[in-house]
């Protein structure tokens, strides 16, 4: 088994580190903040690195997920980054929601050093994850994801190789599109049936037993049906920040998304006033309180 540096260990990241290290793979974590990736790895029995360069001496494998483009060029680049401490045949994989052009920027330093690189964007929760049953949306030489496809395999039911590097980022904002649009739809339709007087728990059964019953409405019920008792899963704050590197990328290929737009104003809507921390599915919350609001202006 391949020793696998694991770099960011938020819920996601910690939850794909466990899927690892069930399929037997030695592990060595890092994250900004030591006590996270401390934590996890006394709980697993692993190793952690002071900085990213020294995980990248010791693993053979890089998988990284990270908040955002800044924090992956802070990981990759520099004295102490991910290039600076690969070897020859180091395959260094990022899985965080960037904009294609981030892995990019780093791949003549990553060749330079003899090291592959890969963009991996993930789909699915974290269940899945924990269980080793994402969706890997890949962009990067072939040969790099063959050496790399033992470890993938440990978190992934699907792998999908999209072609060149940025080619999985791109899609990854492609699927988001969707997911985004489908969070707004069953808000939508939860208020709607609300206000018509159907119960919120059984519209929820309905629209999940329905055509639009997708796996994310399946793992989203607590979300929705209960969302100040639900840990938050995706935050607002971070669907604004995905949607706006939708709106980004749909620029530069020149194309319009008025769905995406509308998704957005949603959910900046529903981030006013701090609230930018609960979960994305709580744009049924601010749709209830227009509702509220109308209602109370008719007198």
């Amino acid at each position: 088994m391949a020793t696998v540096g694991v770099l960011g260990i938020g819920r996601m990241g910690s939850a794909m580190a466990r899927a690892l290290a069930e399929a037997g793979h030695d592990l060595v974590l890092w994250n900004r903040s030591s006590d996270a990736a401390t934590s996890l790895a006394a709980e697993l029995g692993v190793r952690t690195a002071t900085n990213p360069r020294e995980l990248a001496a010791t693993a053979g494998i890089t998988i990284s997920m990270l908040a955002d483009g800044p924090a992956v060029d802070a990981v990759y680049g520099g004295p102490d980054g991910l290039i600076a401490g690969a070897r020859s045949g180091t395959v260094l994989i990022d899985a965080s929601t960037v904009p294609p052009s981030t892995l990019r920027a780093h791949d003549t330093a990553a060749r330079a050093a003899g090291a592959g690189l890969l963009d991996a964007p993930v789909s699915g929760s974290v269940a899945l994850a924990e269980a080793g049953k994402l969706t890997l949306m890949i962009g990067g030489d072939a040969a790099d994801l063959e050496r790399a496809r033992p470890v993938l395999d440990a978190l992934a039911a699907t792998i999908f190789h999209l072609g060149p590097l940025g080619s999985g980022a791109a899609m990854k904002l492609a699927v988001n599109t969707v997911i985004f649009g489908l969070n707004e739809a069953v808000a939508e339709a939860l208020v709607l049936a609300e206000a018509a007087g159907v119960p919120r728990e059984l519209a929820y059964d309905v629209l999940a037993a329905s055509a639009v019953g997708a796996p994310f409405v399946g793992y989203k019920r607590g979300a929705f049906l209960d969302p100040e008792g639900t840990p938050v899963a995706f935050a607002l704050d971070l669907a604004a920040k995905d949607l706006g590197l939708i709106a980004d990328l749909a620029a530069a290929c020149g194309v319009r998304l008025p769905q995406a737009e509308i998704d957005l104003d949603v959910i900046q809507a529903a981030s006013l006033g701090g609230r930018g921390g609960r979960d994305f599915s709580t744009v049924a919350d601010e749709l209830r309180g227009s509702r509220q609001q109308e209602e109370g202006s008719r007198g």
